[in-house]
């Protein structure tokens, strides 16, 4: 007889509480092997494909593609042990435990057993706790009922009635959703313009006949602040509540730089980054200053210093600002480093970063240099103690050697918490990144 297990969305790491749904990758009564992934979901963090840690027949989905879940909630149900699953999938009864990304029955003993107990929090069966009888999810097919002019595409009960409760038509509503799906957000937006364009039309009622005139109503958009976008909004708002940072600049002339990078690409090997240089930079410059590599802890009233430099960098993505880091930097040549960040922006690009590859950073480079400005006051990313920003390195008439010449100039930005050090140490650090770039010699001085 098949036991039915009940399969929540699980801890994704690093304190995520919740995911959004983006694409179901199975369907009531599709047959899954253990570790098969079931469903993508995006997390504050990154795009994630959550695999079932059993085997069987999928009887029950929980979610549409669209909503958010809280971890803990239940994702689907599986009927383990059945003929069909035992046939299908050849999978033993026992689950394997893949709950979290980079875990697979193919790792290591001692590493499937650490995750297979952290499975046993978010897996129970059903056979253990009575619960209600789990509603199937429909079938991904549209709307038909109403006019013959085409199917409406909805798929939720739940949304259909929202909208005939508020006496919404659907086929004037354009979907958000894959494939033009209308979700519960599309009809809640197009409810709360109709009550303000109604608001408006009764205030308007009400002026005297003499001055009544005809406004255009702007059509007003509203973008549900989640995912990266709702991630990046909470952590610099919390960066600047809780944070009092300062901010110190100085331009540099970077030729000899960029002519140091030159030679080391001209001499052959894998091609060095200017980024991978300006990592080095810093990297040096937090041995010379390590209260720059730091956090703050209010509740013990401490200065946490770290003695491993996780550098994180700034890359913007279609999906928003995301900061993957690069664990122990201070260890990388630059050749090391170029290849580290090489492979964390096509992640990042394809959306492949996983929530590790997104935390745990002690100091963050932003090249915004990339986006053709000069200069930036940058945010500090929470919890960390500063942030260096570069602009573009273009040419400027600069004094060099007591005479005026066109020379490669870029602008340096620290911003700093000022818990951790004073203005002195901020500058001294600045300094220093500033002196290496325009005589990359004193870095190699300080090796």
């Amino acid at each position: 007889m098949a036991q039915v297990l009940e399969f929540k969305l699980p801890d994704l790491g690093e304190g995520l509480t919740e995911a959004e749904i983006v694409r179901w990758l199975v369907e009531v009564g599709d047959v899954v092997a253990i570790d098969q992934p079931v469903v993508e979901v995006e997390t504050a963090k990154a795009m994630v494909e959550v695999p079932c840690p059993y085997g069987g027949v999928v009887t029950a989905r929980f979610g549409e593609e669209g909503t958010e879940l809280p971890v803990g909630s239940p994702l689907l149900t599986v009927a383990v042990g059945s003929p069909t699953a035992d046939t299908d999938t050849g999978a033993e009864t026992e689950g394997s435990g893949n709950v979290l990304v980079g875990y697979g029955t193919g790792a290591p003993p001692a590493r499937r057993r650490r995750v297979r107990r952290m499975a046993a929090d978010v897996v129970t069966s059903v056979a253990d706790a009575p619960a209600a009888a789990p509603t199937p999810a429909p079938a991904p097919a549209a709307e038909t009922r109403g006019r013959d002019d085409g199917p409406v595409p909805v798929i939720s009960p739940l949304v259909r009635r929202l909208a005939r409760e508020n006496g919404l038509e659907l086929r004037q509503l354009t979907g958000s959703g894959r494939d033009g799906l209308i979700l519960r957000a599309d009809v809640e937006q197009a409810l709360r313009a109709a009550a303000t364009l109604e608001a408006t039309t009764q205030e308007a009622t009400l002026l005297p006949p003499a001055t009544t005139t005809t406004t255009d109503i702007d059509e007003v958009t509203r973008t549900p602040l989640r995912g990266i976008r709702g991630a990046v909004a909470d952590k610099l708002s919390r960066s600047r509540r809780e944070i009092p940072d300062a901010t110190c600049w100085v331009d540099a002339d970077a030729t000899e730089l960029m002519r140091t990078r030159a030679a080391m690409n001209a001499a052959g090997g894998p091609k060095i980054s200017v980024l991978a240089l300006l990592a080095r930079i810093c990297t040096a410059a937090l041995t010379r200053f390590p209260e720059l590599n730091s956090t703050v802890d209010m509740d013990a009233r401490e200065i946490v210093r770290f003695d491993r430099v996780h550098l994180g960098f700034a890359a913007q993505t279609e999906r928003g600002l995301v900061v993957p880091v690069v664990r122990d930097a201070h260890v990388r040549d630059t050749e090391a480093l170029s290849a580290e960040f090489a492979r964390l922006t096509e992640a990042a690009r394809t959306g492949a970063l996983t929530p590790a590859d997104l935390t745990g950073g002690t100091f963050t480079l932003n090249n915004y240099g990339v986006f053709g400005v000069d200069g930036s006051t940058p945010i500090i990313n929470h919890p960390e103690a500063a942030m260096l920003g570069v602009g573009r390195i273009v040419p400027k008439p600069w004094v060099h050697e007591g005479e005026l010449a066109v020379r490669q100039v870029v602008q340096l930005s620290l911003t700093f918490d000022h818990r951790v050090c004073d203005g002195g140490t901020a500058g001294g650090f600045l300094r220093y990144v500033a002196d290496c770039v325009e005589q990359p010699a004193v870095l190699l001085r300080n090796l």
